[in-house]
This record gives C-alpha cells, structure tokens and sequence, in this order.
C-alpha cells in the first residue's frame, strides 16, 4: 500500500494519511475545509467550505497522478440539508460532465463546527507499484 501525502502540506493532526493507493483503487480521507499548506479553515460559508474541501481533492489527487474523471464514488457529509443546494451547485461545477456515484449523509454535526466533510474513491487506469 501507498501513503499519498500533498508536496508541501502541514503534517496531519491526526493518524490518517490524505489518501491511500493500492493497485489502482486510491481512497481520499474525509477532506474538512482546511487549507493543507497553512492549516486555515475556510471562512465565509458554505461556498468557501466546499471550494476548500474540493480544492484539497485537487491536490490530493494531483498527488497520486490522478484527475477528476478517476473518482469513482464520492460521500459528502453536510451538517445542515438547507445547504445542500449551494453544495450541489459548486460540486456540478467541478465535476462538469463527470458523475460519479454519491452519497449524501446528513449529520447534525462535523469536526470543528465545519459543515461540511467529504470523502472519495477513485480509480486509476495506470497500477501504481505496491
């Protein structure tokens, strides 16, 4: 197994990695809205949060050699449904024609007060070395 990490990012807090790889499968942890080079939280709301949270992805995969269209199932967690409009809407827009297969947990809260957290799989056509 791989430990995919982001070129310059602040050390996670917890015991996690960004992501993992094995063969072709890459598994994205939960991405919270913060920025991995400084360790800032989004401010201004939802739309802040969930480009930040969407930006992380980025990076991450950006890491791994992969893209966007390599995401294969995405989890969202949201702490409020009433959001959910404004999420879906930055969400269509990052992934444009590319949709892959989601769920949308609502929970009534996330980390830190955040309100939003999401997860990804993806897979990659070229096998990494294991």
């Amino acid at each position: 197994m791989k430990f995919i990490t982001i070129n310059g990012a602040k050390p996670n807090p917890g015991h996690y990695s960004a992501a993992t790889q094995k063969g072709n499968f890459l598994f994205i942890s939960g991405q919270l809205p913060v920025d991995p080079f400084t360790g800032e939280g989004a401010s201004g709301g939802i739309t802040a949060e969930t480009n930040q949270v969407l930006s992380n992805v980025d990076h991450i995969l950006g890491a791994a050699g992969a893209k966007r269209e390599d995401i294969m199932k995405v989890t969202i967690f949201i702490s409020d449904i009433s959001l959910w409009d404004t999420v879906n809407s930055l969400y269509k827009q990052y992934f444009g024609d590319h949709k892959p297969a989601r769920a949308v947990v609502p929970t009534n809260q996330l980390h830190y007060g955040y309100s939003i957290e999401l997860e990804a799989i993806a897979y990659l056509d070229e096998k990494e070395d294991e």
